[in-house]
């Protein structure tokens, strides 16, 4: 039932916008947040976001944008306050172009992030931004939170993967900054304000987006290896004989592999004894070069520099299929078990044997708790999940649970880290942020905050806290 000053702002939304109440909108993956929401409403383009946007300023309304509602930090709920207008993007669809030869695709902000990847593969070139939930992540929220994802080693991450942007801005105005240029020296890049901007700043409608060749020969190979420093090594080694080649470089641990046998026991894992560390990794090649070749030498080589003492290699794209979903089952057999606490971190690399060693003497002087420490090594980010011991559940932790993850964003932070690599603020991170950013740079961002949206109705309580 709608109070009076949600029927007055409804009366002036552009017709067939408003859709009917629905829990996905007010929930979040991890059912950590339950969101308020007066009004729903789903534009069909820039021109009708635009409309709503004015509607709520003149109200004073919040505007919560969401997109696919995958994000993990609360950044599409907010729980307290005044009840906002969720901005549903579920209606902006469309591909409006791809240029393969400039290696350019126009897309929408509800295109998923597997519909875009599949444009890309029909006019001959990739997307390469992969996420787990490419299926249901859309590509402005992929954008408002820079996400990463497993081939940022080798082609960054969304922000490296954008050109431009067409975005309303807090007064309801449009950006229309869809730009397809490599180069353009022409003062601020607002598009770099509204892309990891969460929707404080403003709505992604659309965006240019950059495509890659894709490359002619692909392999991939798990690799045992002894500790996390030899797989930094085997990174080096790997990039050092594949010149760029290297596309992802994934740290898993001996924990994430009983926490999958547990969760899914028909899962086929290679090794007969559970290694204690693995690594696996893909590689693209150009055309005339081997992938299997290549990296039966980095295994050789690996092995007599005393890196890796085992490895299976996929000898089909259904192998190398079975090897990948090994490392995207985690987060899910993660969740079989329930985390106590996780931390999405980003550490220099050569801060990251330290990090995990000392962070791992300080979790057991706690006490019985397991680690699954597992992530994107060649980018440095990784997922540091504490779990409850076996026997025990996470409520058992619940006296300790905000302290460990304190001690373990200050080792973060004091190493040149960072506590929010891949995932973004949202609201669960908003006080960290706060405590741990730089005192000038959060000053900066305030003063942004303040200039584009001085109302403070998009998104209040994302990022800024």
């Amino acid at each position: 039932m709608l109070n009076a000053a949600d029927k007055a702002l409804a009366a002036t939304l552009p017709q067939g916008v408003l859709r009917d109440p629905a829990p996905h909108y007010t929930e979040e993956p991890r059912g950590r947040y339950h969101g308020l929401a007066g009004l729903i409403a789903a534009p069909h383009d820039a021109e009708e976001t635009a409309a709503i946007i004015r509607a709520c300023a003149a109200a004073r309304v919040p505007v919560v944008p969401r997109g696919g509602g995958t994000g993990l930090v609360g950044g599409q709920i907010m729980s307290d306050g005044p009840a906002p207008l969720i901005l549903s993007m579920e209606r902006m669809t469309a591909i409006r172009d791809v240029f393969p030869e400039e290696g350019v695709m126009i897309a929408e902000s509800g295109v998923t992030l597997q519909a875009a990847r599949d444009a890309a593969d029909a006019a001959g070139r990739q997307f390469p931004l992969s996420l787990a939930s490419q299926g249901s992540a859309q590509i402005g929220g992929v954008l408002s939170t820079n996400a990463g994802g497993v081939n940022v080693l080798r082609y960054g991450n969304a922000r490296a993967l954008c050109l431009g942007v067409e975005a309303v801005m807090p007064d309801g105005s449009i950006l229309r900054d869809l730009k397809r240029l490599r180069k353009d020296n022409t003062g601020y890049d607002i598009r770099d304000l509204m892309i990891g901007a969460e929707g404080t700043l403003g709505i992604i409608t659309a965006a240019s987006l950059v495509l890659a060749p894709k490359p002619a020969e692909t392999g991939v190979a798990l690799m045992v290896v002894e500790s996390p420093a030899a797989a930094l090594s085997l990174l080096s080694l790997a990039q050092a004989r594949m010149a760029g080649g290297v596309t992802a470089f994934e740290l898993i641990s001996g924990q994430g592999l009983r926490f999958l046998n547990a969760a899914f026991p028909d899962m086929r894992q290679p090794f007969d004894t559970r290694p204690d560390w693995l690594v696996l990794t893909e590689v693209g090649l150009p055309a005339g070069l081997s992938a299997d070749a290549a990296l039966e030498g980095l295994f050789i080589a690996a092995s007599e520099a005393g890196l890796a003492s085992d490895g299976v290699i996929a000898r089909s794209d259904q192998q190398a299929t079975d090897l990948w979903a090994l490392r995207e089952h985690i987060p899910l057999a993660n969740r079989h078990v329930g985390a106590i606490a996780s931390h999405d971190i980003s550490l220099p690399l050569t801060e990251i044997t330290h990090f995990i060693r000392d962070a791992s003497a300080m979790i057991a002087a706690e006490g019985d708790l397991r680690i699954n420490c597992f992530g994107h090594l060649g980018d440095g980010n990784l997922h540091y999940n504490l779990f409850p011991a076996e026997g025990r559940v996470r409520e058992d932790y619940d006296d300790i649970r905000k302290e460990m993850s304190r001690r373990i964003h200050q080792m973060v932070v004091e190493r040149g880290g960072s506590f929010s690599a891949e995932h973004g603020v949202g609201r669960l991170k908003a006080g960290d942020l706060a405590h741990w950013g730089d005192p000038v740079r959060l000053q900066v961002m305030r003063a942004i905050k303040a200039a584009l949206d001085p109302a403070g109705i998009m998104n209040p309580g994302a990022v800024l806290a």
